[in-house]
């Protein structure tokens, strides 16, 4: 049985569509780390930050997908929010938040670094681009009313915009000197193996809810 020529332009064009579709599908989605130099790999050598080791860990778990680390050392949430628009480039399927130490450390007032993660989560959502935040919490010099301040923020935002969080980023990590640099601030090579294996299922959730 002959198709008519309209039937195969039909056949065709189904054909098409259904070929983009599973093309599309195949593409490994896009995440960003948006952060400081606690994942920007300070002072640790190549594959040793944060990013790379978190895409290790998600592949072996099945997801198909890169990391990009927009980590600046040194960054603020003033920082993150100038360079946001070109730090997460046009097609970046998700981004992980994680700014703020720098903040604490330098004693900014913290309802400024609110109104910056407030506007870091708005541009991105104006792109269509979820989000997904890592806490920070204020070290104890900074005083009981400072650190309060501060660490609510985080939770806060996670809920204004139905965001998914992470509570603290170093959990695990700040207590324990063997897994910290001598600074006694930035992880080493294992204390990142411990971040990565703490916030994984949260990562893991996040990639899922954006479909990967």
């Amino acid at each position: 049985m002959r198709l008519k020529a309209s039937s195969r332009i039909v056949f065709a064009a189904l054909a098409l569509i259904s070929a983009t579709g599973l093309a599309r599908a195949a593409e490994p989605v896009q995440l960003v780390v948006l952060g400081d130099s606690l994942v920007a790999g300070y002072e640790l050598g190549p594959g040793e930050d944060y990013p790379a080791k978190l895409e290790t860990a998600l592949k072996a778990a099945g997801h198909d997908l890169t990391i990009a680390n927009a980590g600046v050392s040194g960054d603020t949430t003033s920082g993150g929010l100038s360079r946001v628009d070109w730090s997460v480039p046009d097609g970046t399927d998700g981004v992980i938040l994680e700014l703020g130490a720098n903040d604490a450390l330098r004693g900014i007032v913290p309802q400024n670094t609110e109104d910056n993660l407030t506007a870091i989560i708005e541009k991105l959502k104006a792109r269509d681009i979820p989000v997904m935040l890592m806490g920070m919490m204020a070290p104890p010099n900074m005083g009981a009313d400072y650190g309060e301040n501060f660490n609510a923020i985080y939770g806060k935002l996670a809920e204004k915009y139905d965001v998914p969080l992470y509570p603290f980023f170093l959990d695990g990590v700040t207590t324990h000197p063997d897994l910290q640099l001598s600074d006694g601030m930035h992880p080493n090579a294992e204390g990142v193996d411990v971040m990565v294996e703490n916030t994984l299922p949260a990562v893991e959730g996040f990639v899922e809810m954006i479909g990967g």
